[in-house]
């Protein structure tokens, strides 16, 4: 009997949605259709939106962050520090039986959301924007740089 290679997760598109008075937000029936009811929240590195991942692409992104600069050193204190932040800045959230997962208080003032969202997927995880400042950053995207 032969296994199958799990075929990698893509979500695409954008969705507009609110976040209700207590944080918590709608997830399009086309993510919830792929992805696991178990999800990992966090800022991303700049503060600018949410990046929200499996727990496995959670475990990958920061892995890949480090082997960018050599792989994790657990003897860096600056490694050790940047880990640490990063699990730190992390909340693992559930899917809800409406479908809708809870944004917390802290990260939704730390990339300046406030009630209208863009949640744009961005192929193994998906971003959540506030929806001006979306409109903004996505507005001053040039595509044609990449295809000439």
């Amino acid at each position: 009997m032969s296994e199958e290679t799990p075929k990698a997760k893509t979500l695409k598109g954008t969705h507009r949605f609110k976040v209700d008075a207590k944080g918590r937000m709608s997830l399009p029936a086309s993510f919830r259709k792929v992805l696991s009811s178990d999800l990992v929240v966090t800022p991303n590195p700049h503060d600018e939106c949410i990046y929200v991942f499996e727990p496995e692409s959670f475990d990958q992104w920061i892995e890949d962050a480090f082997n960018r600069v050599g792989g994790y050193n657990p003897l860096d204190n600056g490694h050790v520090a940047q880990r640490r932040k990063l699990f730190a800045r992390a909340v693992d959230v559930t899917t809800d039986s409406a479908g809708r997962i809870m944004l917390s208080a802290d990260q939704r003032k730390t990339v300046g959301i406030d009630k209208d969202v863009v949640l744009v997927g961005n192929s193994g995880y998906f971003e959540v924007w506030d929806a001006k400042r979306y409109d903004q950053v996505d507005a001053d995207v040039d595509l044609s740089q990449l295809f000439g």
